[in-house]
C-alpha cells in the first residue's frame, strides 16, 4: 500500500513563497511520475504540475507556470512544489498524487495541505 503525506502549507501574504513536500511510503517511488493538484472552495480539483520519474520533464498549468516549480528527490521518496509570487487565487487545498504506470490516471492521493494566501 502506498501512502502520500503532504506538508508545508500555511498562511502567506500575497507575493510570498511556500514550499510543499510530499513523502511517499512504499517501494519503487522513483519509477512513477508524480503530480500536484489543488482544490479551492466551491471549485473542482485542478491540475497544477507534474514531474516525470527522473525529473527531466515537467508540466504546469497555465495559471502557475513561471511561478511554481515541481521537483523530486528519489533518494528521499519526496516530491516538492516550490510556490513563489503567490496570489490570493492560489488559495486551496493542495494534494500530491502518484501517476499510474499502466493507466492514464493518478492512483494514489495524499490527504492534502491547506495553502491560504491573504493579507
Amino acid at each position: 500500500q502506498v501512502q502520500l503525506v503532504e506538508s508545508g502549507g500555511g498562511l502567506v501574504q500575497p507575493g510570498g513563497s511556500l514550499r510543499l513536500s510530499c513523502v511517499a511510503s512504499g517501494r519503487a517511488f522513483s519509477i512513477y511520475d508524480m503530480g500536484w493538484f489543488r482544490q479551492a472552495p466551491g471549485k473542482e480539483r485542478e491540475f497544477v504540475a507534474r514531474v516525470n520519474s527522473n525529473s527531466d520533464i515537467s508540466y504546469y498549468s497555465a495559471s502557475v507556470r513561471g511561478r511554481f516549480t515541481i521537483s523530486r528527490d528519489n533518494a528521499k521518496n519526496t516530491v516538492y512544489l516550490q510556490m513563489n509570487s503567490l496570489k490570493p487565487e492560489d488559495t486551496a487545498v493542495y494534494y500530491c498524487a502518484r501517476r499510474s504506470s499502466i493507466a492514464d490516471i493518478y492512483d494514489y492521493w495524499g490527504q492534502g495541505t491547506q495553502v491560504t494566501v491573504s493579507a
